[in-house]
This record gives structure tokens, C-alpha cells and sequence, in this order.
């Protein structure tokens, strides 16, 4: 499948990959040649592209998804490969979710801003472990 990442300061990766997994938001995703046209947004997660030679990760903060017959197209809001993308820096989100959580007066606002407090927390976990993989 032919994949591009693109965001707004530049073009991130252009080319052929055997898989990509991409963080929609309603979850991960793998897209393969020949899959079902789809459009999704998507989450702060990780992009990994499996190519012929090896596997390549990049950070997205949120975008969309288009996967078509000619490939798919990451429009990320920010995007950046996984070497240069620092765990600590979504600790500030972090502490906007959790601030946005203790401000919550309804069971509907709990509820959501819960969610979105655990999503950040979750990330957290997995990029340390992302970052952890590609230094060994």
C-alpha cells in the first residue's frame, strides 16, 4: 500500500509499505493493498508502517485518515517520527484532562473527561514503551 504522511510543516514519508497501523479513533486499524475504501480521524497514537526494510513508527497528534485505491494519506495535525518524539511531552495534556476532570460537575462530563484522562494516561504507557523499543 502507498503511504504518505503529511503535516503541516512537511512531507513526512512517501512510499510503499507491506501494513499500516493507524490510530483511528474509535482504534487501531491496519490497512493492507487492496482495503475497502475508508476515511477516519484519528487519535494521538502511533502510525507503524512495516516496509521491505523494516518497521517505521511516527507520533501523530490527531488528523485523518483516507485510505483509497491509491494508497492511504495521513493529514496529521503534527506527526513526527517516533526517534524524535519525547514521552514527557504529553504530560501537559495530562494535566489539562485531569484539570478539565476535577472541573466536571455533571455524570456526563465526568464520564467523558474520565475517558479522556485514562486515553492520555494510555498513551503515555505506550509511547514509553514505543520509545523504549526503538533504542535497544
Amino acid at each position: 500500500v502507498k503511504i504518505e504522511i503529511v503535516s503541516p510543516e512537511q512531507l513526512l514519508v512517501s512510499e510503499t509499505a507491506q501494513s499500516v497501523t493507524v490510530p483511528g479513533s474509535d482504534g487501531y486499524f491496519t490497512v493492507l493493498g487492496d482495503h475497502a475504501p475508508l476515511m477516519s480521524t484519528l487519535k494521538p497514537g502511533f502510525i507503524t508502517a512495516v516496509t521491505a526494510q523494516g518497521s517505521q513508527v511516527f507520533f501523530v497528534r490527531g488528523g485523518f485518515a483516507d485510505v483509497a485505491p491509491g494508497g492511504l494519506t495521513i493529514l496529521a495535525e503534527q506527526a513526527m517520527p517516533i526517534s524524535q518524539f519525547d514521552p514527557n511531552s504529553i504530560d501537559a495534556d495530562i494535566e489539562a484532562a485531569e484539570l478539565a476532570l476535577a472541573a466536571a460537575s455533571t455524570i456526563e462530563e465526568k464520564s467523558a473527561a474520565t475517558e479522556v484522562v485514562d486515553a492520555w494516561r494510555n498513551l503515555k504507557l505506550e509511547a514509553v514503551q514505543a520509545v523504549g523499543a526503538t533504542t535497544h
